[in-house]
């Protein structure tokens, strides 16, 4: 990858509370997507990964703060004045939400729906902000474009809806997209239709996508690059084929041991315990305390993330246990 990336983190960590009882809620994250990349943010829930991406989009609520620094084309995100931050929400970056009907008026149309924010943003005028609209929606399927804007969100489907917040997000023309779990509510087959169609659009856009997920093999199907967080850190990242067939990280690969595979019946293997966030992690590795393979070390010293052969990995006994996880992935 060269030039400058479309968004950069650098130890990002995130606070939450007041001064008496602060809470650490994500821990000195670094991640970089670059135009037409796809990067994928994986973990369970409580992780940080949504926190992520309302640090980067500057929407944490105010008891809640962000250290370290967030860049978008080399420009401090952190430190846009309230002009400069208007403009990269409206312009430069796009949200798309887990649930679509959370995030639509109910008494508005879809036509409302998708071109008020292009309008109030002096970006489109309102008779071409529809055509771009109808445009947009003929691009990933929808027929009869010209209808769907006079109905209201409750005359379609959940997957149709999804469709909309994907042509909203991109209505704008930003260059940098982030899904937080747009497929969550959705069944496999609609999953796999809005997915495709939004990995075609980022593609022929040229857009840099983030994509955050809690399955591993979703976002493996539709991501360049993959980052895997437990209790608001990074444990694992590197290309998706690498990090999916072959994990070094012992939550990586107990992530897919859980999951149900397509082509053989096999017995699941559950990740023990329960995950924690950030602010109950003690002062070794965070996943220890499920970790078949733990020590004193672990217990007692955080590992960093640091390069194992093709990747960046946080775990001090990688080298030692690699060639155990493909049987606790496959077996």
């Amino acid at each position: 990858m060269t030039g400058t990336p479309l968004l950069r983190m650098h130890d990002v960590g995130i606070t939450a509370g007041d001064r008496r009882s602060k809470r650490t809620l994500v821990r000195g994250v670094d991640l970089t997507v670059a135009a037409g990349e796809t990067m994928g943010l994986v973990g369970e829930s409580g992780s940080g990964k949504s926190m992520l991406v309302k640090s980067a989009m500057r929407l944490l609520p105010r008891h809640a703060e962000t250290s370290g620094r967030i860049e978008f084309e080399g420009r401090s995100v952190l430190g846009f004045s309230r002009r400069e931050l208007a403009a990269y929400r409206s312009r430069d970056v796009a949200l798309i939400h887990q649930d679509p009907r959370a995030h639509t008026n109910p008494l508005r149309t879809v036509g409302d729906f998708l071109v008020e924010g292009v309008v109030a943003g002096r970006l489109l005028g309102p008779r071409e902000a529809r055509q771009r609209a109808c445009e947009l929606m003929t691009s990933i399927g929808i027929t009869d474009p010209e209808h769907r804007l006079t109905q209201y969100p409750h005359q379609l489907s959940g997957g149709l809806l999804q469709r909309m917040m994907i042509v909203a997000a991109l209505l704008p023309s930003p260059k940098l997209v982030f899904a937080d779990e747009p497929t969550t509510a959705l069944d496999v087959t609609v999953q796999s239709e809005v997915m495709a169609i939004l990995r075609e659009q980022i593609r022929e856009r040229n857009l840099g996508l983030l994509f955050i997920s809690h399955d591993l093999d979703l976002a493996a199907a539709v991501t360049d690059s993959l980052a895997v967080m437990y209790a608001g850190t990074v444990v694992e990242r590197g290309a998706t084929t690498e990090v999916h067939s072959r994990p070094l990280h012992p939550y990586t690969a107990g992530l897919l041991a859980c999951r149900p595979s397509t082509t053989a019946v096999t017995r699941l293997q559950p990740i023990p315990g329960r995950p924690i966030s950030a602010y109950e992690a003690g002062p070794g590795c965070a996943f220890a305390a499920r970790c078949r393979f733990a020590t004193e070390e672990c217990r007692q010293d955080r590992p960093r993330l640091r390069t194992v052969e093709d990747r960046l990995v946080a775990c001090h006994r990688v080298e030692q246990i690699s060639a155990e996880l493909p049987q606790a992935v496959h077996s």
